[in-house]
């Protein structure tokens, strides 16, 4: 008797073992949403107690990046582990763009697909608007949502006339509405939580990956008629508080489905506030400029993890994470195997669970925009930032904030030489440490070139590199 009964345990701690290493995981990933726009990163004038309570029960990552400050190219890296122009995709894609994230890519989903999960991605896609790039032929099982940017879109205020076809709504690789109108956008938001909602009850009883890349806050804005008004604070603060009440309905689901504790979910934005849209926009925070900057404020973004028992609650990481890290991080949970090609992130599992004494493997990280332009570079440890010479968009200082989402213009402003600052003393990037810190910025313009030499840089005349691999192209 005793024999069966030791068998019968020990087939239930592996089982146990089993589902400890393969943990659901649920992606929240916002668009355009700003280093100050939740409540446990300063927002202000409204509040965010659902995603607020991820950094009560989990870890808030406070030098958390993206790997370029705009939509189609920060998804690229979030969903493949690359920085966006190795695999070149770069910018944000269009409705007539012809390429996409290339099929020998791999993706998220078809990681975590060698562990049998089922995947679905729900909202913004961005990756390719041809059926070849759409998330169903890159290892999601089930796709909800928009192909690309809400604002791509004929009835946008600042849209000129026939510069975009009518915007389309996708199940899977059918489109179910052909013109989404003013109506329908205000109704996403509401659609994409139902969506995530049903695939988490469907899916409850085997390991899942749930991607929900919301078309909020990006504008133009719309809030679904249970919150349009409900802040008194504006629009933005309306779609806030609905995009706060999804997220809790979604924790809600884990619970309600007992995944509470072995569900990892992961909360951030795809770059920072577009901040020429003035009252539409959010905030930056402390942190300079914002979306289509390689400034602070384009690339750091508010991040939360929770996995109970894993990530240890109400703690805090400062060290410098971008979202190249996850998938190798995630691969590295579920003992899932790299893809052969080279890839830019590394296993960062130990700085997310809080290890003792872990430390960032990465020497630096780099910062492209535009067409393959090397902006940026920050330290593994992400004290020193060093800006490279380019151009920028920025604000004037004096102006007033916009209103009623139409935007006011960018004037461009110009780095002529390597600009060094110290991001733990200075995030807001104020002051400028290059003639008193020679050597640390010569050695990181050797490190500028090494990244040229493997990815290019059209900077300094180099469009390509020995590293970069090209984008799938559909032709007519």
């Amino acid at each position: 008797m005793l024999r069966p009964l030791l068998l019968t345990l020990t087939l239930l701690w592996l089982q146990g073992l089993k589902a400890a290493e393969t943990p659901n995981l649920v992606v929240i990933f916002m668009d355009d949403l700003g280093y100050g726009d939740i409540g446990c990163f300063g927002a202000k004038g409204y509040q965010t107690p659902r995603i607020d309570s991820l950094a009560a029960e989990g870890r808030k990552f406070t030098q958390f990046h993206v790997a370029q400050p705009v939509c189609s190219a920060s998804r690229t890296a979030l969903l493949t582990g690359c920085y966006p122009n190795r695999l070149g995709i770069h910018g944000a894609l269009g409705p007539q763009s012809r390429h996409g994230i290339a099929e020998r890519e791999m993706t998220l989903a078809e990681l975590v697909k060698q562990k049998a999960y089922a995947t679905c991605a729900v909202g913004k896609w961005h990756l390719g608007s041809r059926p070849r790039f759409l998330p169903t032929r890159h290892g999601f099982d089930r796709y909800f949502g928009l192909p690309y940017s809400n604002d791509m879109w004929p009835h946008h205020p600042e849209a000129r006339k026939g510069s975009f076809p009518p915007l389309p709504l996708l199940e899977n690789e059918k489109v179910i509405d052909d013109d989404v109108s003013a109506e329908d956008q205000r109704t996403l938001t509401e659609r994409y939580t139902l969506e995530s909602l049903e695939f988490i009850r469907q899916h409850k009883d085997k390991p899942f990956l749930l991607y929900l890349a919301h078309s909020m806050v990006h504008v133009p804005l719309f809030a679904g008629a249970a919150f349009e008004g409900k802040s008194g604070k504006g629009l933005f603060a309306d779609v806030m508080m609905e995009i706060d009440a999804s997220v809790g309905r979604i924790l809600d689901a884990l619970d309600e489905h007992g995944l509470r504790d072995n569900t990892w979910v992961i909360f951030s934005s795809d770059n920072g506030p577009w901040l020429s849209y003035g009252e539409h926009a959010g905030s930056a925070g402390p942190l300079r400029e914002g979306k289509g900057t390689c400034w602070e404020g384009g690339t750091r973004v508010p991040t939360l993890m929770r996995w109970p028992g894993k990530i240890p609650a109400g703690s805090q990481c400062t060290e410098m994470l971008m979202t190249i890290d996850l998938l190798p991080s995630i691969a590295s949970v579920i003992d899932a195997k790299l893809p052969t090609h080279p890839i830019d992130g590394r296993n960062c599992w130990p700085l997310i669970s809080g290890q003792a004494q872990a430390s960032n493997p990465h020497a630096y990280y780099s910062f492209y925009y535009e067409q393959n332009e090397l902006q940026a570079l920050t330290s593994g440890d992400g004290r020193w930032k060093l800006q490279l010479p380019h151009r920028y968009r920025s604000l004037p200082a004096d102006s007033p904030k916009a209103k009623g989402g139409i935007p006011q213009k960018y004037r461009s402003l110009q780095i002529t030489s390597p600009q060094l600052y110290d991001l733990h003393a200075d995030p807001g990037e104020s002051k400028n440490l290059a003639a008193s810190h020679p050597e640390i910025v010569e050695r990181m313009l050797k490190q500028a070139e090494e990244m040229r030499a493997d990815l290019g840089d059209k900077l300094s005349k180099r469009p390509t590199g020995r590293g970069t691999r090209q984008a799938d192209q559909d032709l007519p």
